[in-house]
């Protein structure tokens, strides 16, 4: 198992519109497809209080290519993309960090 951890620096202004999406259009989309959130944060105290993070776990590399991809082409997500910005783009930045779980890892 591999994990994606990913973070979300919404724009000012735009972090609710960013949690709503995926709180009610996104993570439902992921069930559908069997992408596997581990969990999603927002920061309470750091660098910005517009960040959101959160954590998906893989089987492998070429699942999370292959998954991706479909996502991304999901015409539902993008329906969902869509109206979410219509007020106006939500992300200003992402980072995507790929990790390996430790033998001593809860997380394996």
């Amino acid at each position: 198992m591999i994990y994606e951890l990913r973070i979300y620096r919404a724009l000012p202004g735009r972090m609710p519109a960013l949690l709503k999406r995926f709180e009610t259009k996104t993570i439902q989309i992921w069930e559908r497809m069997g992408i596997r959130p581990v969990g999603f944060w927002t920061t309470l105290i750091g660098p910005s209080h517009l960040e959101l993070t959160y954590m998906l776990a893989w089987e492998s590399l070429e699942e999370r290519q292959r998954q991706w991809e479909k996502f991304q082409a999901d015409p539902e997500w993008l329906q969902a993309w869509a109206e979410s910005e219509k007020d106006g783009v939500i992300v200003g930045n992402v980072a995507s960090s790929f990790l390996s779980p430790t033998k001593f890892s809860a997380l394996k």
